[in-house]
């Protein structure tokens, strides 16, 4: 057995961490893989990136015996918010350890099984944080039932995974945090949790359902960034109008003139156009008969990490599963950053292993771990158009 721990540890190190980072890179999603990662602007905790505003106001035009220009300069704000710690933990038995002593091909399998698990819940999360706005929430509670859960939508949430319910401040009820879903019911937005049977007067309605241990803890995602909060990255958007992105509101059947005008805007707005549209499901195949309609085919294109995108005046179009149902973005993905601190490790113990027995438990565990931040650096160069009838 001892051989067999020895062996699956060097594995984690040197063989599947290389393959998850890789895997994450490219296998989240197109947003996600063309967005830049970076360790520069990682101080300390905190992410802190100097941005400019504006134009060099050094610039004029005189009479050939005039006065010179005075000396404009430039206009910097500094925007600042804390790393986020992002886990991933994977588990073993010691049954199924000693099971698969003497057998490397059995217990290579066991390894793989956990690992690509492991991967599977990565991506879905990441991929989710990305859309969402920082506080971990998956869904609103609307009534209890003999145990059964309603909610508002259960498009988040999954068999097997593992959520804190918290009230509405994001406080959690510390009585009833990690609970494993054992069932959904996502046509009837229901689901059901292991564990003693909750009632409405333990998780009463207008509570929430969030991630275990993510409750304000998420990425700084895109609903964040469109979000109704005056404070965005430690600084108030009624006092810097380059803090607000573009919003649209169509309340009905998009439009080509809907998607153009939005487009301009933008560019209007910062000086460049989006170079990636993500849209809802419904959206794109809304997209998709407008364009039938006229007689007009889409063309597709490749993108980084060998998605395939339709593409609107070479604007790249992506649908994603995490994306607000009705909803279209209109990004400038040079703005955004993933400021990291490292891209991802194992925890390692003082002795350098990563494979360590869980105290009292007879369960070997490794942990991923990841410090990193999303940031834009220009909202104003992003846009959003809401409203739209799916189909």
């Amino acid at each position: 057995m001892a051989v067999n721990l020895t062996n699956a540890d060097k594995a984690l190190k040197n063989y599947y961490l290389d393959a998850i980072k890789e895997q994450l890179e490219k296998g989240v999603n197109p947003f996600y893989s063309m967005i830049r990662k970076s360790e520069t602007d990682v101080y300390g905790k905190d992410v802190k990136k100097i941005v400019t505003l504006g134009v060099n106001g050094g610039i004029g035009a005189g009479a050939e015996d005039g006065d010179l220009p005075d000396a404009g300069g430039n206009l910097y704000q500094e925007l600042t918010l804390p790393l986020k710690n992002l886990y991933g933990t994977v588990e073993i038995s010691d049954k199924a350890v000693r099971a698969a002593a003497g057998d490397t091909g059995r217990f290579v399998n066991l390894l793989s099984a956990e690992m690509e698990g492991l991967l599977k819940s990565a991506k879905y999360n990441f991929g989710r944080m990305l859309f969402g706005d920082g506080t971990g929430q998956l869904a609103t509670i609307k009534s209890i039932t003999t145990g059964l859960i309603t909610v508002d939508s259960a498009r988040y949430l999954e068999e097997n995974m593992i959520v804190d319910f918290f009230d509405m401040l994001g406080d959690p009820f510390t009585e009833n945090i990690r609970r494993k879903i054992t069932f959904v019911d996502k046509a009837n937005n229901t689901f059901r949790v292991d564990g003693a049977t909750l009632t409405e007067s333990q998780v009463p309605p207008d509570s929430m359902v969030g991630v275990q241990g993510a409750s304000n803890n998420e990425l700084t995602g895109l609903k964040a960034l469109f979000g109704d909060s005056d404070t965005l990255y430690g600084l108030s958007r009624s006092k810097n109008s380059w803090l607000k992105p573009y919003e649209k509101t169509v309340e009905g059947t998009l439009t080509e003139l809907d998607i153009q005008t939005a487009l301009d805007d933008i560019e209007e707005r910062c000086g460049v156009a989006p170079d990636l549209i993500i849209c809802s499901l419904g959206v794109r195949r809304a997209l998709q008969k407008m364009f039938a309609a006229q007689s007009v085919r889409m063309d597709s294109m490749e993108l980084a990490g060998g998605y395939k995108a339709m593409s609107y005046n070479g604007i790249p179009v992506v649908a994603d599963r995490f994306c607000e149902a009705g909803t279209m973005y209109l990004l400038n993905t040079a703005d955004f950053t993933l400021c990291q601190l490292c891209d991802w490790q194992w925890l390692e113990g003082e002795d350098g292993t990563v494979l360590h027995q869980i105290p009292g438990k007879p369960v070997y565990s490794a942990t991923l771990v990841k410090y990193a931040e999303l940031l834009c650096e220009r909202p104003c160069g992003q846009g959003r158009i809401t409203g739209i009838t799916e189909v």
